[in-house]
């Protein structure tokens, strides 16, 4: 019983190393929503999303759809 629980540790311990070294993209949005508040209508407004690429890979942005 104790070679099997053994041997289990170790597949387990493989594939948290395994999956560990794989580099991947990763994008961090400190603030991801924005309250306007009231603004009067066709009033123009805006803000800054700051973006952050904190992965180990590039990360591409392809496409940005507001709403």
């Amino acid at each position: 019983m104790s070679k099997l629980i053994k041997a289990g540790a170790l597949v387990v311990a493989s594939l948290l190393l395994v999956g560990s070294g794989v580099a991947a993209p990763r994008m961090l949005i400190k603030d991801a929503s924005f309250d306007f508040g009231y603004s009067p209508q066709n009033s123009k407004v805006s803000h800054v999303f700051w973006l952050y690429s904190t992965g180990d890979d590039t990360l591409k942005i392809l496409k940005v759809t507001p709403g």
